[in-house]
């Protein structure tokens, strides 16, 4: 239990109580006793629910209907037939939903946790804590050498190359050990089991049509939903301007709304309840906090800004192991957003939503071990901060909720703007420097982009990338970084079109490795939207952020190598 927001609790209950005294004084004039009883809020609200509350069998019923109609046609029509796997699970979705407003939940957990408990749970957690962790690394290691050595090799292939990845893998777990800042806690359930499910979803979405479809059509509303706020940025653009899918014009538009968007869910009490969902899933299954939870799985649709709005009142209760884990989600992968741009560039949507996925539990299992956690933190397990208690002037409705959200999100929107302007140029300034220093040694082009393009040149030989191509690999690597991963594609896909060209491994690991947000532009939005919702872990937010952004980067270099197991 948090004092502090058990204190404001109390605090706000004494501050209604006194408010509903003062309301409850007789009234002094004789016309207000005339006019009869006084009909409280309260009775109000009471008389606006009766009618549902009377027909509420029959309205739920009328909706369950609806869907499952909506479902057969959509499923019959030929029109929307290939997608009949996102529509049934998106129909019967709801339709449990609402028949589970009548069916208590305890008779689907009841049986089904006493089967697990006295089938799986109860054997398992009698045998001693080594041997268990023994055996969970016997699956690691089974399930890493199956994907690697159990599927036939594909044209350009061979099973060295497919070793090398294994090896990478395994280089980049060490490296991570040897630079932990708590080796002794480490917690490696979280660690064995993020980086087995990461190789479990590549296994699912690569070798299943059905995983496929399902994370691309996840994607593909994320960014639906972002781009309708495309219609208010026209209002000040010009259409041809929106087109150009400026940075400026089109990310910092998509952040506002859907701060704002967030906020009025908030309000409605959506997101308490999809937090209080995501909490007590990853608290089993990788025991890590909600707010943590609810980050690592939203990174890969609404972006690393709009993610940790999603999370809001929380950060600024956030440990420095949820900061840097919150943070490293969002660098390992890119958002719905801007994945349609890099589709039509040419790069496949199956190797962008892939990658994506797969960096969910691989930045938990990297953070974690980078920065394992040594204290308690608030969401872990269930939801005890309630946000009514942390705003000081809480919104009348969830109209002003969702004004009062646009408000904020124009002050994150201008921390974003101006610390990727400032790291863009910091950066210009230091590869001039360098340039003008190398002219003196005969180097004409000496940038930072050189010089990590020859430091990742090993990076992309653990990756199992072909021999004659590890510097081009390298390089990409190096504009990724340094720049972004906009960049990084264009000159991807315009090496395609040269003599040069990478072959198809080569060119399936690279669209792998470089999706994600990890760069220096990058690094100035996540402390600018971190730092503006929590100012009192700004110096704790600075000093991680750089840990976190390679941890995020080499999160999609571990995706890359696994895929290199596959391809």
């Amino acid at each position: 239990m948090n004092p502090a927001g058990h204190y404001l609790g109390e605090e706000g209950r004494t501050k209604s109580h006194s408010s509903t005294s003062i309301a409850k004084q007789p009234a002094e004039n004789e016309k207000d006793r005339e006019s009869g009883p006084i009909v409280s809020e309260e009775e109000e609200v009471s008389s606006s629910t009766l009618f549902y509350q009377r027909y509420r069998p029959f309205i739920l019923a009328g909706v369950a209907a609806v869907i499952i109609g909506w479902w057969i046609s959509a499923t019959v029509l030929k029109a929307t037939r290939h997608r009949w796997i996102v529509q049934t699970l998106f129909a019967w979705f709801f339709v449990l939903v609402i028949v589970f407003r009548f069916i208590p939940n305890s008779v689907i957990t009841k049986p089904v946790g006493r089967v697990w408990e006295t089938s799986v749970q109860g054997p398992f957690y009698t045998l001693p804590y080594y041997t268990r962790l023994a055996l969970g690394w016997l699956c690691l290691i089974g399930i890493v050498f199956g994907s690697a050595f159990g599927f036939p090799l594909e044209e350009n292939t061979n099973y060295g190359d497919r070793a090398i990845s294994v090896l990478g893998l395994f280089v980049f777990q060490c490296c991570f050990y040897l630079s932990s800042k708590y080796r002794r806690q480490v917690p490696w359930p979280t660690v064995i089991v993020g980086l087995f499910l990461q190789q479990a979803i590549a296994l699912f979405v690569l070798k299943t049509s059905a995983g496929f479809s399902i994370f691309t059509w996840i994607a593909t509303l994320a960014s639906d939903f972002l781009n309708q706020s495309k219609a208010g940025a026209t209002f000040f653009f010009d259409a041809e301007t929106i087109s150009k899918g400026w940075f400026f014009v089109n990310t910092l538009a998509a952040i506002i709304f859907f701060v704002a968007f967030v906020q009025m869910m908030y309000y409605l009490g959506v997101m308490q309840w999809l937090l209080e969902k995501f909490a007590w899933f990853f608290f089993k299954l990788l025991n890590v906090s909600g707010a943590e939870a609810v980050v690592a799985a939203s990174s890969p649709w609404i972006g690393q800004g709009e993610s940790a709005c999603l999370v809001r009142p929380y950060v600024d209760l956030m440990t420095e192991s949820e900061i840097h884990l919150t943070m490293t989600s969002g660098f390992a992968c890119i958002s719905g957003s801007v994945m349609s741009f890099y589709i039509m560039l040419g790069v496949p949507a199956q190797n962008i939503v892939t990658s994506s996925v797969m960096s969910i539990p691989a930045s938990i299992a990297i953070s974690k071990m980078r920065i394992p956690e040594t204290d308690e933190p608030v969401t872990r397990g269930r939801v005890i901060v309630d946000r009514g208690s942390t705003e000081k002037y809480p919104p009348a409705n969830a109209l002003h909720a969702f004004s009062k959200g646009a408000v904020f999100g124009l002050v994150v929107a201008g921390q974003i703007l101006t610390n990727v302007l400032t790291v863009l140029s910091l950066v210009a300034a230091i590869n001039g420097l360098l340039t003008w220093i190398g002219r003196g040694f005969g180097i004409h082009a000496l940038t930072l982009q050189l010089v990590l393009g020859y430091i990742m040149y090993p990076i992309a030989f653990f990756l199992g990338a072909p021999r004659d191509e590890l510097i081009r690999i390298a390089r990409l690597l190096a504009t990724k970084l340094i720049e972004n991963e906009f960049a990084a594609y264009t000159e991807l896909i315009a090496l395609q079109h040269t003599d040069q060209a990478l072959s198809q491994r080569g060119f399936t690991i690279a669209s792998y490795m470089l999706c994600g947000f990890a760069n220096l532009g990058s690094l100035g939005i996540q402390i600018g939207v971190l730092s503006a919702m929590a100012p009192s872990r700004a110096k704790i937010i600075a000093r991680v952020a750089f840990s976190a952004m390679i941890c995020g980067f080499i999160s999609t270099l571990q995706t890359a190598g696994i895929a290199g197991m596959l391809v």
